[in-house]
C-alpha cells in the first residue's frame, strides 16, 4: 500500500475549479513534489490531504486512512509544515519544541526538544530567541517542530519560499536526512530547481490537473532530443515545465 493515494480529487470555490479529477500515489520513503504555479491548486490539495479542508470529490487516503472519514487516525501519522513558519518568535527554540511536544503527549518533551535540536543542528542555538534565528534556521525549527511525534508522512508547502540560497540549501539538506530516516514527503513547490534537488518523483499541476508526472529522466524523454553539437545538452526540468505547460517561448 503506498503511504498517499489520491483519486479523482475535486475541489472548487464558487464558480472556480481549483481540483478537477488529481489523481497520483506517493510511494513510502519518497519525496514527490507537486510543482505549479501560483494558484495552481498545490496549497488547495494540501490542505485536503491534512484534514484541513473538505475535498469537494474523489478520494485521499494517508498511511491507509481516509482524510474525510478517518481525518483523527490520518492526523495521528501526519505532520503538516505551511509556507509561514509556525515558530513563536519570543520562545527559545528549545521551548517551542517542548511547547508542541506537550500538545502532541509526547513522552518526555524536554528529551524530544534536544534529540531533535541536535538532529537538526540546532543545538547551540537552543537558548536564543527563535526571533532571532536566521531565515534557514527558523525554517529547521520549523521542520523539527513537525517531526514531533514521529509522523510517518510530512507535508512540505513551499518550504523554502522567501528563503536567501543557503537558508534554501539548509532546508534542503533537512528534507534530504528526513527521507534518509524513512519518512516519507510530499513537497509543492514553485522553485524547478527545488524539485530537480529533492524530488523522486515530480507532478506538474496546472488548471487543476496533473499534466505530466514522472522520475526527471522520464520527464526528460518527453522533450525533443538534445542537439549533438560539441556537447550533448540535457534539458533542465525549468525547459521540461515551460514545455509541458505550453510557454515555451513566452
Amino acid at each position: 500500500m503506498s503511504a498517499i493515494n489520491v483519486s479523482g480529487l475535486r475541489k472548487s470555490f464558487g464558480s472556480q475549479t481549483v481540483l478537477d479529477g488529481v489523481s497520483f500515489a506517493v510511494e513510502h520513503g519518497e519525496v514527490f513534489a507537486l510543482l505549479g504555479s501560483n494558484g495552481a491548486g498545490k496549497t488547495t490539495a494540501i490542505k485536503i490531504l491534512s484534514t484541513l479542508l473538505p475535498a469537494g470529490g474523489g478520494t485521499a487516503e494517508v498511511c491507509g486512512f481516509d482524510v474525510a472519514k478517518q481525518a483523527r487516525k490520518a492526523r495521528e501519522a501526519i505532520s503538516l509544515t505551511g509556507q509561514f513558519a509556525a515558530v513563536d518568535d519570543i520562545l527559545t527554540g528549545r521551548e517551542n519544541l517542548i511547547l508542541v511536544a506537550k500538545l502532541r503527549g509526547v513522552k518526555n518533551p524536554a528529551q524530544a526538544a534536544d534529540s531533535l535540536l541536535d538532529r537538526f543542528g540546532l543545538t547551540d542555538a537552543a537558548n536564543k530567541r527563535a526571533g532571532t534565528y536566521s531565515g534557514g534556521m527558523t525554517r529547521r525549527l520549523d521542520i523539527a517542530m513537525s517531526m514531533l511525534g514521529s509522523p510517518k508522512v510530512v507535508f512540505l508547502d513551499e518550504p523554502t519560499t522567501g528563503l536567501d540560497p543557503d537558508g534554501r540549501l539548509e532546508v534542503w539538506k533537512t528534507v534530504k536526512e528526513l527521507v534518509g530516516s524513512g519518512v516519507t514527503v510530499l513537497l509543492t513547490t514553485q522553485y524547478l530547481e527545488e524539485a530537480e534537488q529533492l524530488a523522486d518523483v515530480i507532478a506538474i499541476l496546472r488548471g487543476g490537473k496533473i499534466i505530466v508526472s514522472g522520475t526527471l529522466d522520464e520527464l526528460k524523454k518527453l522533450f525533443p532530443p538534445a542537439k549533438k553539437e560539441y556537447v550533448e545538452k540535457q534539458p533542465t526540468l525549468e525547459e521540461i515545465f515551460l514545455a509541458v505547460t505550453g510557454r515555451e517561448g513566452k
